[in-house]
């Protein structure tokens, strides 16, 4: 099944990204914890997009693609920021933020733990994050 969702980039708006996801994901033999941290990852990277990249612009639009296989659910989140390719960042240790205090630093070490592959490309001009989480 192919579904497709897009949202104007304000924070209001991951209620609708949070429901679109959960939707998306009826049907599928996963527990409601395996659906939940994939809802918490798809969260995660779309309000970073919008808070980094878009500066919270509702103008903006994020464009999500959910696609369902039988082994495998592919989550496409596609906009007009340049590529941040998550998988060249080096997610800073617990330690690290344990002693500076720091806000912020754990989104995405935990989007890696949740999903099983997360792919950075452009397509037409557009960037693409591909989250693939596998079917067991």
């Amino acid at each position: 099944m192919n579904y497709q969702y897009n949202i104007g980039c304000s924070l209001s708006n991951l209620k609708g990204v949070r429901d679109f996801i959960r939707q998306s994901l009826k049907g599928q033999d996963m527990s409601d914890v395996e659906v939940s941290a994939i809802v918490l990852a798809i969260d995660e990277m779309c309000s970073n997009l919008m808070i980094h990249a878009h500066h919270c612009n509702p103008d903006h639009i994020l464009e999500l693609a959910v696609t369902t296989h039988s082994d495998q659910i592919v989550f496409e989140i596609v906009d007009s920021s340049s590529v941040f390719d998550i998988n060249q960042f080096s997610t800073p240790g617990l330690d690290n933020l344990v002693n500076e205090k720091r806000k912020g630093g754990l989104g995405i070490r935990l989007v890696k733990s949740i999903m099983d592959a997360v792919e950075y490309f452009s397509r037409d001009g557009k960037s693409v994050c591909r989250l693939i989480k596998n079917v067991h």
